[in-house]
């Protein structure tokens, strides 16, 4: 599989980054064969969250063994210091670990949120003092509205970002245009792009909406692009933009579909990519609530 640069981690990332929240709801048995798969495949990257239920857990017991084989994102909705220096704690003891490569203040979507943790007492004190302990070795930071990591980004000089993309929020033009003006920041920052949802159809049929997400289709918080030849598709159009790497879906059949289409990418020429992006309008653009 083809890999890139993560921006100035100088990190050589695999197209495809396994997202552990394919954990939630697995027994070690299950996530013993997925991580097997993850390895095989080459996987050189993980992302993880103590919102995802088990899956710090699932994931600490390969790291005892592997840790070298890969970049380690972990993940905190905490927003005050003294909440943050107890999940750093917490996930590194579950994670069998006694560092992050990559730790991120997660789903931070309101200025509201970026005031507490840049202020006084705020989760950036406690990040900074781990870094300076060697606990950490990058800052990160995950938002569903892209507007807001560009203000983000002016803030702070974060060394990577997360957010959805896929061809079809990239047919909306406002959403374009929030991308167009971050892009251009994470240059000049020389930032590492990660992207979620990258094989995302829109939000669920109204008649799974009262649906426990263990009992859905599949186990994402979207109803995803489900077939070879449309996460070809999806995947190909969002690795063909300016990203280092796309984070794999919370399904583990939707992973492997993911990791295989990532090994034979090849770039979407020009006249494809506007193609998609004019099919978009059979799709309803995903609706976001908190969601990994």
């Amino acid at each position: 599989m083809q890999k890139r640069r993560l921006g100035r981690t100088e990190h050589m990332s695999t197209l495809i980054v396994f997202g552990a929240a394919a954990f939630m709801r697995k027994s070690q048995e299950e996530a013993d064969r997925a991580m097997e798969f993850v390895i095989k495949k080459g996987i050189n990257q993980i992302d993880v969250a103590p919102e995802y239920e088990v899956a710090e857990q699932r994931v600490g017991k390969w790291m005892e063994n592997h840790r070298q084989c890969f970049f380690l994102g972990c993940k905190t909705l905490m927003r005050k210091r003294e909440e943050v220096h107890e999940e750093i704690h917490r996930s590194l003891e579950r994670l069998r670990t006694d560092h992050f490569d990559l730790y991120q203040l997660h789903s931070v979507d309101t200025e509201n949120e970026l005031e507490i943790i840049l202020g006084y007492g705020g989760a950036m004190e406690e990040i900074l003092e781990a870094r300076s302990r060697g606990l950490l070795k990058f800052i990160g930071i995950t938002s569903h509205s892209l507007s807001l990591l560009t203000i983000a980004l002016r803030r702070f000089n974060f060394d990577t970002v997360m957010f959805p993309f896929n061809f079809v929020f990239y047919a909306d033009r406002e959403y374009r245009s929030d991308y167009d003006a971050l892009m251009k920041l994470v240059k000049e920052r020389d930032a590492g792009v990660l992207v979620i949802k990258s094989i995302a159809k829109g939000n669920w049929e109204k008649k799974y909406h009262n649906t426990p997400v263990w009992e859905l289709p599949y186990a994402t918080w979207y109803e995803p692009f489900n077939t070879p030849e449309d996460i070809d598709r999806s995947l190909k159009f969002a690795l063909s933009q300016n990203i280092t790497a796309a984070v794999s879906a919370s399904d583990i059949g939707l992973m492997k579909l993911m990791v295989e289409s990532a090994a034979r990418f090849t770039p979407m020429n020009k006249n494809l990519q506007d193609e998609l992006c004019e099919d978009s309008a059979h799709y309803r653009p995903l609706r976001f609530t908190f969601s990994p």
